[in-house]
């Protein structure tokens, strides 16, 4: 898989997403990492793995604890591809604009527009 593909598939997630979430506001080992979740310690070192190998987190060891943190260059691929996507679209939406506004019938002056019953 490659890389783009990789990262967006981990955070497709929503338990890895609120990891990153969590991560966020600064390091933490694996076990608080794992404690809001309704899910075994492998469970949860499974879904580390998947942001691990996307780039997204850092893992070490530090004497008996298993540190992770954010891993910011991890997210810069797919900042850049929806960045891209980004000002295609609102390019699109600026040139759709102008030709609504080019094309638009100008308004009448003084004729009322209210139709009478027969």
């Amino acid at each position: 898989m490659d890389y783009l593909s990789q990262t967006f598939s981990a955070l497709a997630d929503p338990t890895r997403r609120a990891i990153l979430a969590r991560l966020a506001t600064g390091a933490a080992t694996v076990g608080d990492l794992a404690e809001p979740f309704d899910m075994s310690l492998p469970a949860v070192s499974r879904h580390l793995k998947v942001l691990t190998e996307a780039g997204l987190i850092e893992r070490h060891t530090e004497a008996q604890w298993r540190r992770c943190e954010l891993r910011g260059e991890g997210m810069r691929a797919a900042a850049e591809w929806i960045e891209f996507y980004r000002k295609f679209w609102e390019g699109q939406l600026d040139r759709l604009d102008a030709f609504l506004k080019r094309t638009a019938p100008e308004p009448t002056k003084g004729k009322s527009r209210a139709r009478r019953k027969p």
